[in-house]
């Protein structure tokens, strides 16, 4: 990584002007504590042979590289291949993060591993690693998700760890972070808060971001060997950025290298039923930290809505909003339409069910392919499998 980007972020946790702790003096105290701790075992080659380990023959790694013939024959133009996070254990990148946060709270001596979760993939993960490394383990989860993600729901429960309802505002992820961040704020002492994508206040932006980076440099190795030349194009999901920021790290000083965050154009970019944050966001605080999101008049979040349960967030990670202003990453939308299409196109032509987060960046690949000359390429973070939106596709399209 280039010295502008490995620097990021400076010591309080910003990345340009977006990131930071805006959160009680206390909590600051406790973060610090967390990024302290971080620092230590992410230096420590035990900690890094343990994760290594875990990586291998516990997560699977390395994830393959695809090159999906058949969709790419049907979009016409560029070659397009996917990193394939969803044959993952547990079915998504999510685990990647999990394992660390769960290994470092349990080196920090903390007595139970908290977090919310939206279409259940970050619950699924983190209830995993918490019986790997026998931390308790309690998730947030919104009325209308744990309805629509309901066999995520039933694996969290087998996994052991408690399953809190939120039944406040949207019923959705916004407002199980936030009923996961007050029952954090009883015991922040003994308690750790595993928040599961690159959001939050510092250092975890850092934290999610560095043990996703594996998805990027596994991909980098591969893309040389397989074919010579890194990839043309990266394509990734956005909502709170976990997966996108786990590609793009191992290739922002490729300044040949394009690319793009794709966010949740809902319903439409011209109804209030999208997640389009830094589409259509300003600046503003958070959860705990400044990035771009959307927002009423008052500086209040705005609801938010997306078909993929993973991306209905009003904020996104900070180092996304960095990336837009300086233009290294173009950010673009896909809405509702275009992603149940990718998803049944990638299904039925390629015989692999993503989930329908990933779905956002697979429809921008092949909205983009057409338009390009059959020697380039393009590389799509398929970030989770589809089994948790199986039966609500199929409802939504009457199969």
């Amino acid at each position: 990584m280039s010295k502008q980007f490995l620097e990021m972020p400076d010591e309080k946790g910003y990345f340009g002007e977006y990131g930071g702790q805006i959160i009680p003096p206390p909590l600051i105290d406790i973060m610090n504590e967390i990024n302290d701790a971080y620092e230590k075992v992410s230096n420590s080659q035990a900690f890094k042979d343990e994760l290594y380990d875990l990586q291998k023959n516990y997560i699977g790694r390395p994830s393959p590289i695809y090159h999906a013939k058949r969709i790419t024959e049907k979009a016409g133009g560029a070659q397009i291949y996917l990193k394939r996070e969803d044959l993952n254990h547990t079915g998504a990148h999510k685990i990647n993060h999990c394992i660390g946060e769960a290994l470092l709270a349990k080196h920090m001596g903390k007595t139970k591993v908290l977090a919310e979760t939206g279409a259940g993939q970050h619950g699924v993960a983190l209830a995993t690693a918490c019986a790997l490394v026998g931390m308790d383990c309690e998730i947030h989860m919104g009325e209308i998700d744990i309805e629509k993600e309901h066999p995520n729901v039933t694996k969290m429960k087998i996994l052991g760890c408690k399953l809190v309802p939120v039944s406040r505002g949207t019923r959705t992820l916004k407002d199980a972070v936030d009923s996961a961040f007050e029952e954090y704020l009883k015991d922040p002492a003994n308690y750790f808060y595993a928040i599961g994508s690159v959001v939050g206040p510092h250092p975890f932006p850092k934290m999610v971001r560095d043990f996703q980076s594996v998805v990027g440099r596994e991909a980098r190795e591969q893309f040389l060997e397989t074919n010579d030349k890194l990839p043309d194009t990266l394509i990734a999901c956005v909502g709170g950025g976990s997966n996108a920021m786990g590609l793009f790290t191992a290739f922002l000083e490729d300044e040949d290298v394009q690319m793009i965050g794709v966010e949740p154009a809902g319903k439409g970019l011209d109804t209030p039923d999208n997640a389009a944050t830094l589409t259509l966001g300003t600046k503003g605080a958070i959860h705990g930290f400044e990035c771009y999101n959307l927002q009423d008049e008052e500086g209040n979040p705005l609801p938010v809505y997306s078909i993929a349960s993973g991306l209905d967030y009003p904020g996104v990670g900070p180092q996304h909003c960095y990336l837009k202003d300086i233009e290294r990453v173009e950010y673009v939308t896909a809405d509702d339409k275009e992603c149940l299409n990718a998803f049944m196109e990638l299904s039925q032509l390629e015989g692999i069910i993503p989930a329908l987060e990933s779905a956002h960046a697979v429809a921008h690949a092949m909205r983009i392919a057409k338009d390009l000359p059959a020697d380039k390429t393009i590389l799509v973070n398929l970030s989770g499998r589809g089994d948790k939106d199986a039966d609500f596709v199929a409802d939504k399209l009457a199969l």
